[in-house]
């Protein structure tokens, strides 16, 4: 069936919902760790409103845990447990948490043990392996990430290519960077075949890639040593997995592989902007939600001053955000 925009919406918002009742749970998580930091006890010992720093050094958390605390605390706020106030920033330009008719219920709880995240991940915590590194070993587990990444591309690469087909328009060729089995870059062949679709991603990933009917090349590789030359690369839901870090290498290496802005060089993201797109109730904590689940492998999901920070370090000088993907948008980084 042709997609039309009323049709793409009303699947967008089907799998906002989807996605909503699935990480619920990520309330009563982050709840309880609240609790567990006692939290509200910190905000109220400072008269009812609080800075990060204020309330990891009453909850005695280490200054490098702030990041993380951040993270728990945009998902509080946006279940209405605290309240950010942008307006009474401190002078990094962080909001001020302040207690809410809910969270002056918890005050004085009993005291829980703290709870930090711990180091390495929560999934090389639990499995003493990364994910990848367990996916490489074994086989069935690799299965179930990848059809996974094929499950999601088929569903948003038609939307897309509907909605935000002019993306690709005017591309040579294009490397969908740890692109797994190829279901995107399949779909963007189908839909300009004039592009040279390649997939990069590691040796175990590529062998067991499926036949396809499209003209993609698969390549192995590793896109934290090199990435080959194109004029596009693309990133569906690849960089959240990774730190700022890890991400200005890889981007980094994009930027060498890619022609200058004039020529048409550039990288193409499919990821989520924390506070992009729609401003109802569903549509945000879906996004903060995510964001505290990818802890698990010490993944963060960006809002657009993070994202900037990123690009600017690897090197690029521009980049347009499009939230039209639900919770997700399409990002366009230029050299």
């Amino acid at each position: 069936m042709p997609l039309n925009g009323s049709t793409s919406q009303a699947l967008l918002d089907a799998q906002l919902e989807l996605w909503h009742t699935t990480f619920a749970y990520i309330k009563s998580m982050a709840l309880k760790s609240a609790l567990d930091l006692r939290i509200p006890d910190a905000i109220d010992h400072h008269g009812g409103a609080a800075t990060l720093p204020q309330i990891a050094s009453k909850a005695k958390l280490h200054a490098s845990k702030i990041p993380c605390l951040r993270r728990l605390m945009r998902v509080l706020a946006a279940t209405g447990v605290f309240k950010a106030d942008e307006h009474q920033s401190s002078c990094s330009g962080e909001p001020v948490y302040a207690l809410t008719p809910m969270s002056r219920l918890l005050v004085g709880s009993r005291s829980l043990s703290p709870h930090e995240l711990p180091d390495p991940c929560i999934f090389k915590h639990t499995h003493g392996q990364t994910l990848w590194e367990l996916a490489d070993r074994d086989a069935t587990f690799d299965a179930l990430v990848n059809d996974g990444m094929v499950s999601d591309s088929r569903f948003i690469m038609d939307i897309v290519l509907k909605e935000c087909g002019e993306v690709f328009q005017g591309l040579n060729s294009l490397i969908d960077v740890a692109g797994g089995h190829g279901a995107a870059a399949q779909a963007i062949s189908k839909a300009f075949p004039d592009v040279k679709c390649s997939v990069l991603d590691l040796d175990h990933v590529v062998a067991m890639a499926p036949p396809s009917d499209t003209h993609v090349q698969y390549i192995a590789g590793d896109m934290f040593e090199s990435v080959p030359p194109a004029n596009a690369m693309f990133f569906k839901w690849v960089l959240h997995d990774w730190g700022d870090k890890e991400c200005v290498k890889i981007l980094k290496n994009c930027r060498k592989a890619i022609p200058s802005r004039d020529e048409g060089g550039k990288v193409i993201i499919i990821d989520i902007v924390v506070g992009a797109g729609r401003s109802d109730l569903m549509h945000r904590e879906v996004q903060v939600f995510f964001d505290l689940y990818i802890t698990l492998v010490n993944g963060i999901e960006r809002d657009e001053q993070e994202w900037r920070k990123i690009f600017f370090e690897a090197g690029f000088s521009d980049y347009k955000i499009t939230p039209v993907l639900g919770f997700r948008s399409i990002i366009e980084v230029y050299p």
